[in-house]
């Protein structure tokens, strides 16, 4: 049985650059680097970074990202802040809470979220997505 997320691993093309951003720009705590890699945290997030000269910069088509939950006091002031850091932004907000959609320096498509699923499940049965189904 699946207990939770254990961690979460991004492949890297600049490992000084991306630890600079998720640790100066996101604030996740740095727990570790080494040659090839670095360990973050946040509460119930273990981040890990991996070199991969492979890795393209360039993000995906698809909808798949990463998001991080921020509160809504601190929305704005944190996307201002990374707004004046030059992220470039993927999407507008479409859906309940308010984001913000960025893309970290290798194109891994990131998101701050206010909000949790409970939130979105209530504003789900307020206004149902196409054929969608609650369950107890």
């Amino acid at each position: 049985m699946l207990s939770g997320l254990n961690h979460l691993t991004l492949s890297v093309t600049d490992l000084n650059r991306s630890v600079g951003f998720y640790h100066g720009q996101l604030h996740l705590h740095l727990d570790a680097t080494w040659d090839n890699g670095a360990y973050l945290s946040l509460p119930g997030l273990w981040l890990c970074l991996s070199l991969d000269p492979l890795r393209p910069s360039v993000p995906a088509a698809e909808y798949t990202h990463y998001a991080f939950s921020v509160a809504a006091a601190d929305f704005s002031a944190q996307v201002e802040r990374l707004r004046a850091a030059g992220v470039e932004e993927w999407r507008d907000n479409r859906s309940e809470g308010a984001s913000f959609y960025f893309l970290d320096p290798d194109g891994h498509k990131l998101e701050i979220h206010v909000g949790d699923l409970a939130s979105r499940l209530q504003a789900c049965r307020d206004k149902p997505y196409a054929g969608m189904k609650f369950y107890p």
